[in-house]
C-alpha cells in the first residue's frame, strides 16, 4: 500500500544545508575565472554579489511568509495555485522545473574537471571513445564517473530524505570549512596582494584575446567610466537569481520539516549570507593570489585551483577539491530534492501524470519522480559542460519567475487574511520590483551594457522551453478546468 503524505525528519540543520549546498555549486570555484573576473572583476563581483545578497534577504521574508501559510511540497507553485489559479501555477511551475533540474547535470559535468584539474598530466578519466559538442571534449571515462555519482544520490534520495539530509549536512559544513580555509590563507600570505586585483572591474575578455593581449597591457581593455563600471556590476547582478538559487528550495520540503515554521526566515538568511561569502571570497582569493590572473583568465585556466595551489602547494589543490567536490555533490542531492518534489506536488494536482506522485510505501519519498530526475540528470554527462552552460540563463529566468510569483502571492495573501506588517508590505513590493529588474536585464539588450542580457543560445532555448510547455499545457488542458 503507497504511503499518503511525505514524512517529516529534516532537522533545521539539514534544511540549512540543503538551501547552502544549492547556492553555492560548482560556479562559485570554477567562475571566478571564466565569468566573474573577466566580466566585474573583484570590485564588481563583490558588489554585486552583496546587493544580490540583499535583494534575495528580502525576497525571502515573503518566503518565509507564505511557508506556514501553505506548507506542502511545491513551494512557489503552490502559492501561485493558491493565490492565481493553476493557469499561473502551471507556468511558475514550469520555469521553476528548469531552475532547479538543470543544475543537477550541471554540476554533475563538474566531475570531470574536477579530477582533470586535480591529477596533473596523468588524465585518469581520458579513457575510452570521445567526442566534442561546441568545441568540449567528451570522454567515455568522464561519463561513467559522473553518471555513477547522479544515480548514487538519486538512490540516497530514494532510500530516506533523513539519510540524505545527513549526507548533505556533511557536505555542506566540509564546503564552508574549505571556503573559510582559502579565506584566511589569502589574508594571511604575503602572496595575496591587492595590487594584483587590477583591473579591478574586469575587462573585455574577446576584445583582449583578439588582439593577443597579456597582462601587461590588459589595462587598455579594463571596463573604466560610468558605463563600464555599470556593465561590470550588473553583469553579475543580473545573474543573482542563478547564483543563489536553492534558498528558494526550502519551501519544497516545507511537508518534511520537524521544526516550527518561526525557524525558517532564519535559516533562509544565514544560507544566503554563506553563499555570499564563500561567492565574493573566491573570487577575490583567485585574483589576488596571482599576479597574471588575466594571462589565465584568457587561456581558460581553472583560476582558482591555480591560486590556492600558489598559497597553500598541494595542500591547496587538497582544499579545492574537497571544497568543489562538496558544492557539487551538495547541488545535486540538493536540487534533486527541490526537483523531485516540485513534480510530486505538480501531479498532486493534475499538472503532471500521477506516476510523478507515487510516494514510496517503504521510505515515504516521491520515488518515481526522483528516478525521473536521475534520467534526465544522465544528459548532463553525455552533452559535456559547453552545451549546459547554456542553460544557465534559463536557471536564472526560472528563479526570477519564482520570485516574483511568491512576492506578488505575499501581497495578495496579506490583503486576504488581514494580517502581515507594513513592513512585510514594503518588502513583498520591492520583492516584485527586483524580480521584474531581473527579468528585464536578462531578456532585454539594454544599449551601453555589454555581458549582461542572454546569450543568442539561452534565447532559442527559452523558446523551445516555452513550445515544449505549451504542448503539454494543451495536452493536459482537462486538469486546469
Amino acid at each position: 500500500m503507497e504511503q499518503k503524505g511525505l514524512k517529516r525528519r529534516l532537522s533545521p540543520t539539514n534544511v540549512w544545508a540543503i538551501a547552502f549546498g544549492c547556492i553555492i555549486g560548482w560556479g562559485s570555484f570554477i567562475n571566478p575565472g571564466k565569468k566573474f573576473l573577466p566580466n566585474s572583476g573583484v570590485a564588481g563581483t563583490a558588489i554585486a554579489m552583496f546587493l544580490g545578497a540583499i535583494v534575495m534577504v528580502i525576497i525571502a521574508r515573503s518566503y518565509a511568509y507564505m511557508v506556514p501559510k501553505f506548507p506542502r511540497a511545491g513551494g512557489e507553485f503552490t502559492f501561485t495555485k493558491n493565490c492565481f489559479g493553476k493557469f499561473a501555477a502551471y507556468a511558475c511551475g514550469w520555469f521553476l522545473v528548469v531552475a532547479y533540474l538543470t543544475n543537477v547535470p550541471m554540476n554533475s559535468t563538474a566531475i570531470g574537471l574536477i579530477v582533470d584539474g586535480l591529477d596533473g598530466p596523468l588524465n585518469i578519466l581520458k579513457f575510452g571513445f570521445h567526442y566534442q559538442i561546441a568545441g568540449f571534449d567528451v570522454w567515455l571515462g568522464e561519463i561513467l564517473l559522473a553518471s555513477g555519482i547522479l544515480i548514487l544520490f538519486g538512490y540516497l534520495n530514494i532510500i530516506g530524505v533523513e539519510k540524505a539530509g545527513f549526507v548533505q549536512t556533511i557536505l555542506a559544513t566540509l564546503l564552508a570549512v574549505c571556503a573559510g580555509t582559502l579565506c584566511i590563507a589569502g589574508l594571511v600570505s604575503a602572496k595575496a596582494q591587492g595590487i594584483n586585483m587590477a583591473p579591478i572591474w574586469g575587462f573585455d575578455k574577446a576584445a583582449a584575446i583578439a588582439a593577443g593581449a597579456t597582462t601587461e597591457n590588459i589595462g587598455e581593455f579594463a571596463h573604466v567610466g560610468t558605463s563600464g563600471v555599470m556593465s561590470a556590476i550588473l553583469a553579475t547582478f543580473a545573474i543573482a537569481p542563478w547564483a543563489f538559487v536553492g534558498f528558494d528550495t526550502i519551501p519544497q520540503a516545507a511537508e518534511e520539516f520537524k521544526f516550527s515554521y518561526k525557524k525558517v526566515m532564519t535559516i533562509l538568511v544565514v544560507a544566503i549570507a554563506f553563499g555570499c561569502f564563500v561567492y565574493i571570497s573566491n573570487n577575490t582569493v583567485a585574483a589576488a593570489a596571482l599576479t597574471n590572473w588575466p594571462d589565465r583568465v584568457m587561456a581558460g585556466d581553472w583560476v582558482l585551483l591555480i591560486a590556492a595551489e600558489e598559497l597553500l602547494g598541494n595542500f591547496g589543490k587538497i582544499l579545492i577539491g574537497v571544497g568543489v567536490s562538496c558544492a557539487v555533490l551538495s547541488g545535486i542531492m540538493g536540487f534533486y530534492l527541490a526537483s523531485s518534489r516540485l513534480m510530486y506536488s505538480m501531479s498532486q494536482d493534475g499538472f503532471l501524470p500521477p506516476w510523478f506522485g507515487k510516494i514510496d510505501a517503504r521510505h515515504g519519498t516521491p520515488k518515481n519522480a526522483m528516478i525521473f530526475c536521475v534520467i534526465v540528470s544522465l544528459s548532463g554527462p553525455i552533452l559535456g559542460r559547453e552545451a549546459l552552460g547554456w542553460f544557465v540563463d534559463m536557471s536564472a529566468i526560472g528563479a526570477s519567475i519564482g520570485y516574483f510569483a511568491t512576492c506578488t502571492a505575499t501581497l495578495k495573501t496579506m490583503r486576504r487574511d488581514h494580517d502581515g506588517t507594513p513592513g512585510l508590505k514594503i518588502l513583498a513590493i520591492a520583492g516584485v520590483i527586483f524580480s521584474l529588474i531581473f527579468m528585464i536585464l536578462q531578456l532585454i539588450p539594454i544599449p551601453g551594457l555589454s555581458g549582461v542580457h542572454f546569450g543568442n543560445e539561452s534565447y532559442i532555448m527559452l523558446v523551445i522551453w516555452l513550445a515544449i510547455g505549451a504542448v503539454f499545457y494543451f495536452k493536459q488542458r482537462k486538469a486546469f478546468k
